[in-house]
């Protein structure tokens, strides 16, 4: 479904503003939705009031969590400033979410190896690493072929959640893996040299003009690329883009299926495991906060309630009978 001009338009500002595209999707779902809301009146017209009432709608009638009405939040505020210059007053008088939040689903040891089982390749090497680092999905399709460190056996993630950078470590079994991945893609570099038109992997505005030749080199090159070229929708320029972040999510379910898990699995899943296994294993819970990128320990602290549940926790009355 095509998208109105009005939509385009503020699609259009996004990508000349290098937002993620994933930042603009749920961006313009939220805008949307917003505009529906107030009975398709257009945002410049819509006042602090309106947005109030709109996230109290999400808190009181569709029981959003508290991350989601921030995120709707968000979407207005950047529409109401960034897009369309006007100023947001206080709005502290909406109903905030009280949705609790879930607990994280976590697989067993036995369940990751079952898992890790059904895949093989470059398949296999993305799931070991989401679970053998605790990346998060879109952390790891954007990890550029320079960002692994083999001498410290470590991962820098750039610009990661609050585009922070840090670094994760990194299983030295899967170091034979990365290096036949690292070849691949200087591979694909010298088949996209000879096309014509190639304009190089995207980069940052401001890393572009530091190092004009950066996209030309494989160390800038994504560490899992697409199968494909394709035209970058903001330069319109001939480009390759990194591994499709949804499809890395079919992958692992259908692993998950495959290896009999009952239990929902997800990318995050993985993450999940990581750090509840660490703790499990003994490593103290702020390593653990600086390995997973949690700007707050009581973020981490999630994964401890989880190793509380059941037999590590409370004792069934029904063992003492």
């Amino acid at each position: 479904m095509s998208k109105s001009p009005f939509l385009k338009s503020v699609e259009d500002f996004m990508l000349v503003q290098r937002y993620s595209r994933r930042t603009i999707s749920t961006y313009l779902y939220w805008i949307k939705y917003f505009i529906l809301y107030s009975g398709k009146r257009h945002p410049s017209h819509l006042h602090d009031e309106d947005i109030i009432r709109f996230l109290t709608f999400l808190a009181v009638e569709r029981n959003v969590s508290a991350g989601t009405q921030a995120l709707a939040l968000n979407a207005i505020v950047f529409l109401k400033t960034r897009f369309l210059g006007q100023t947001v007053g206080d709005l502290s008088g909406y109903s905030t979410a009280s949705k609790p939040r879930k607990l994280p689903v976590v697989l067993t040891n036995q369940e990751v190896s079952a898992l890790l089982r059904q895949l093989t390749g470059v398949h296999y090497l993305m799931a070991a690493m989401l679970y053998g680092s605790g990346l998060r999905r879109i952390e790891l399709v954007r990890l550029r072929a320079k960002d692994i460190d083999f001498d410290y056996r470590q991962i820098r993630v750039i610009n990661g959640k609050g585009g922070k950078h840090r670094l994760v470590t990194l299983a030295e079994e899967l170091l034979p893996l990365l290096s036949q991945q690292v070849e691949r893609v200087e591979n694909y570099l010298k088949q996209d040299l000879m096309c014509e038109g190639y304009a190089g992997v995207w980069l940052p505005d401001a890393l572009a003009r530091k190092y004009p030749n950066a996209p030309f080199e494989s160390g800038w090159h994504y560490l899992f690329p697409a199968s494909r070229l394709s035209i970058d929708p903001a330069g319109k320029l001939l480009r390759r883009h990194h591994y499709d972040e949804s499809n890395l999510n079919k992958l692992i379910r259908k692993a998950a299926r495959d290896a009999d898990i009952r239990k929902p699995v997800s990318c995050h899943t993985l993450r999940h495991s990581f750090a509840t296994h660490l703790l499990q294993s003994g490593v103290d819970i702020r390593t653990v906060q600086q390995q997973l990128g949690h700007a707050d320990v009581k973020t981490t602290e999630i994964y401890t309630h989880v190793l509380k549940q059941g037999a590590q926790g409370v004792k069934s009355p029904l063992s003492t009978l």
